[in-house]
């Protein structure tokens, strides 16, 4: 046998790498061979990482710090199927980092990540990949780069996956995603619905409240709540109410249901189903406050339709409301006050909460929850309005007086809806009156400082209802509350000018208050307001005539025209025309000025400055009217022409006025006929020195300077007034009143003076003297003896307004002003079944004095009369 021969091994060879098993203790190791070409060092690698970062937030920031992320993203496409799912496992983990989430988002690996949710891939894979997306869904951007990169198609697939944790997953992600219009609306056409509804099915908890709050965002538009009613889901949401071990449910599955209730057909459905009935049974018979509250809020969402609370009505849900008012939970309370708000929209809920709801309500007024006031107030708003009854309820069960607290509350919306429902009540006269007695004007003196619009304009409301006689407007007044709300008529809300106008114009009915209102500016404001076309309102508008027609002065010099209802009383002076905006100095002011060639103002005052002690009455009545006796010729003689129709003379003792008509006569000039009687020359002597002395008027300046300022008296026109009382009043005929006084007024006032002979009537010098005489621009209307057609038309007014005859001041061009008259045209009495009619004419004091002149066109007219 030969020997053997032993074979030799052969040596590895030289460019084989001999394998390695590498231990590592750090982080930091690992993370580099996550740099390494083969696949087993990478999945290897990416598995520690991954167990690294299960154990705590401080794993995950020690890996971004170590540079892990980047080369993690690009094992996402690796070709290796265990690379690729330890590395999608690791960002499912470590997407929960906000710090990773923004370098994911800087990184752009949306595509790869969603890649991860295709059909063929693994379980896991999918689990890790939609745990990755619905982690980066959470912030805005991160939702707006999955959206953009076709993610939901995928993720509302996987809703019907086998695993649980891809179902979680997937729906955690879909309900960030449609927390954004542009994803529902995309998601509708995915057709989700019955995916949904099956994880409603679920054995876990989680998976079911996520769908039910996916469900509750995205049935707030009308095709999923149309797809959800098609696919059975109301039987679905109704099967899990009736379920008491699903009570962690009730409060979502209601919302959904809110949601479906604001859709008729759902309405319907439900109520022919006997879903309403179910519901309505479940929300009162529940002890569950969350889940009362949540019912009360569907009920309330639904109740927004006027179709739904008819349906509502029929099934006597404020009963159930009523019953939900009882509950010692403040949330349910709320939540049924809002829904009686949204029901009191149908008038026969609002006749039913009456006796049941009101007083529940009122209790409420006075919670220690402001909220609960804030909708309790808002319902009572409602229910009061437009409703007498329901005021009449609120206020017996002592609504007012927690009513009034609320408006000194730090809640806005309480502020205004107790604003609201005291408006309401004040509607009414006797409940006004006891809203008065609770101090209402002190209290709405905060709201009207407030800064929010929805309450200033409540409150500029309730001072409108409230504001109704002379006392709560001195209260107001006192209070301090005519600032803030004059300062409401700046405001650029439209609502809030025109409540304050209104209430400006309520305010606006007695001089005090007038005064007072133009004093802090609310006349210019309401003069620049309507000014304008888009600020200016009708209220606006009223409001500044109101002031206007109190400030007669201003108004004559605005807008040159006086009616017959604008009567001049004592202290009015005519300016002359200015131009809107312009500002019109005081009768005080323009006294103080020195005489200048500007045109006189002429005043109209029969007021002494300082009225005489009772002793000295007679002797005053006849200091007042001691020109009578020779400045009365021109009335007598027009009374002796009118003596066939019953015209009485001064000297007659007794005259009848006629009937319904006022009476211009003072008790002074009663007694002056009976002093004037034995009045001797000495006596007479006396009197006109004392007469002479009263034309000079007192003036600013003359004597202390601290003594109060009186208008300049005017004695001439004291005595005008008594003659015209005397002997024009007792007229009966209106037309022969006309024409009698205004052939006074022309011998007044320089008599008849032909259109030739009118520039040769010197009344310029007339007038410049009394300004001399005067040491003033302010010239009484009863020293002027020369005076044309601006002086004649003022004089006549003023003495036609004295006695009750009603005549307009119309302010002409080039010193032209005339009066108009409206007469009843005789001449139709005699037709069978006709009326007289109301005609204007214009009284001649000029050329004809006396003459009428029907106005037809009034260009055409004037310029032949005057």
């Amino acid at each position: 046998m030969g020997k053997k021969i032993k074979k030799e091994v052969e040596p590895p060879p030289k460019d084989v790498f001999d394998p390695l098993t590498i231990e590592s203790k750090k982080a930091a190791t690992v993370v580099l061979m996550l740099n390494s070409p083969e696949e087993d060092v990478l999945a290897k690698a990416c598995e520690a990482i991954y167990k690294f970062a299960l154990k705590g937030e401080e794993n995950k920031a020690t890996l971004l710090e170590l540079g892990a992320v980047e080369p993690l993203t690009k094992l996402l496409t690796h070709e290796d199927k265990i690379v690729r799912r330890n590395a999608t496992m690791i960002f499912g983990i470590l997407a929960s980092n906000s710090d990773v989430k923004k370098l994911l988002r800087e990184l752009d690996v949306m595509n790869s990540v969603i890649a991860q949710l295709a059909p063929e891939e693994e379980v896991v894979i999918h689990e890790f990949a939609s745990l990755c997306l619905a982690n980066i869904s959470v912030e805005y951007t991160g939702k707006v780069q999955i959206f953009e990169h076709g993610g939901l198609e995928p993720l509302t697939r996987l809703l019907s996956s086998p695993d649980p944790d891809v179902k979680k997953n997937s729906i955690e992600c879909i309900y960030n995603l449609v927390q954004d219009f542009q994803c529902r609306a995309t998601l509708q056409e995915l057709n989700p619905i019955p995916p949904m509804l099956e994880l409603l099915k679920s054995e876990y908890p989680i998976i079911q409240l996520l769908a039910l709050k996916t469900l509750g965002v995205i049935t707030n538009d009308k095709e999923p709540r149309v797809m959800l009613r098609d696919n059975q889901g109301l039987d679905h949401l109704l099967k899990i109410l009736e379920a008491k071990e699903l009570n962690d449910l009730h409060v979502e599955a209601l919302s959904v249901i809110a949601n479906c209730l604001e859709d008729m057909d759902t309405m319907v459905l439900m109520q022919q189903t006997g879903g309403l009935k179910k519901l309505l049974s479940f929300a009162e018979n529940s002890t569950i406050p969350e889940i009362q509250k949540n019912a009360a809020k569907a009920l309330t969402k639904a109740a927004y339709d006027s179709e739904n609370r008819k349906l509502f009505h029929e099934l006597e849900v404020e009963k159930c409301l009523v019953a939900l008012l009882g509950s010692e939970n403040d949330g349910t309370k709320i939540a049924a006050s809002q829904a009686i708000s949204a029901m009191s929209e149908n008038s026969s809920s609002k006749d039913f909460f009456n006796t049941q709801g009101i007083p529940q309500l009122v209790q409420l007024l006075k919670s220690d929850n402001e909220e609960a006031k804030e909708v309790a107030a808002l319902a009572l708003a409602n229910l009061t309005t437009c409703n007498s009854a329901n005021a009449n309820a609120a206020a017996e069960a002592d609504a007012v007086d927690p009513l009034v607290s609320i408006l000194s509350s730090n809640r806005d919306g309480a502020i205004a809806n107790a604003a609201t429902v005291l408006t309401n009540l004040a509607t009414q006269e006797p409940l006004r009156m006891v809203i008065q007695n609770h101090d209402i004007m002190r209290a709405i003196t905060n709201p009207l400082h407030s800064t929010n619009t929805v309450v200033q304009s409540k409150a500029a409301l309730l001072v409108a209802a409230t504001a109704c006689d002379v006392e709560a407007r001195t209260e107001l007044r006192n209070c301090g509350g005519l600032e803030p709300l004059v300062q409401l008529l700046h405001s650029k809300n439209d609502e809030v000018r025109k409540h304050a106008s209104w209430a400006v114009m309520v305010c606006a009915n007695d001089e005090p208050m007038v005064t007072e209102l133009c004093r802090l500016g609310a006349l210019d404001i309401l003069e620049e307001i309507n000014l304008s076309v888009s600020r200016k309102n009708k209220f606006s508008e009223a409001a500044y005539n109101k002031l206007l027609n109190n400030n007669l002065s201003l108004k004559y010099s605005q807008t040159g025209y006086l009616s017959s209802s604008n009567i001049i009383s004592d202290g009015f002076y005519d300016y002359g025309r200015i131009n809107p905006g312009t500002k019109l100095l005081s009768l005080k002011e323009l006294c103080l000025q020195e005489p200048s060639d500007q045109r006189a103002v002429l005043l109209v005052n029969s007021k002494s400055d300082v009225s005489p002690p009772p002793s000295m009455e007679d002797k005053s009545s006849d200091v007042g009217y001691g020109r009578s006796i020779s400045s009365s010729s021109s009335l007598r003689r027009a009374s002796k022409e009118k003596t066939s129709t019953g015209f009485g003379s001064p000297s007659e003792e007794k005259s009848e006025p006629a009937s319904g008509r006022n009476t211009g006569a003072s008790k002074s000039a009663t007694k002056e006929k009976g002093s004037r009687k034995g009045r001797g020359k000495k006596e007479e002597e006396k009197v006109k020195e004392e007469e002479e002395v009263l034309a000079v008027p007192k003036l600013i300046g003359e004597g202390s300077a601290e003594k109060e300022w009186y208008p300049s008296h005017d004695p001439d026109f004291c005595v005008y007034v008594y003659e015209v009382t005397k002997s024009i009043l007792p007229i009966t005929s209106i037309k022969e009143q006309i024409e009698v006084l205004a052939k006074y007024v022309a011998d007044k006032m320089g008599g008849k003076i032909s259109k030739e002979k009118l520039p040769d009537f010197s009344w310029e010098l007339h007038i410049s003297e009394l300004k001399f005489q005067l040491k003033s621009n302010v010239i009484p209307i009863g020293y002027i003896k020369k005076g044309i057609f601006y002086h004649r038309a003022l004089l006549f007014k003023a003495l036609a307004d004295k006695i009750g005859v009603g005549c307009s001041l119309v302010r002409g061009e080039y010193g032209r002003a005339w009066n108009e008259v409206k007469l009843l045209n005789e001449s139709r009495r005699g037709m069978t079944g006709a009326r007289p009619l109301p005609e204007v004419y214009i009284v001649d004091l000029m050329f004809h004095p006396g003459g009428l002149m029907k106005l037809r066109s009034r260009e055409a007219d004037l310029y032949r009369f005057l």
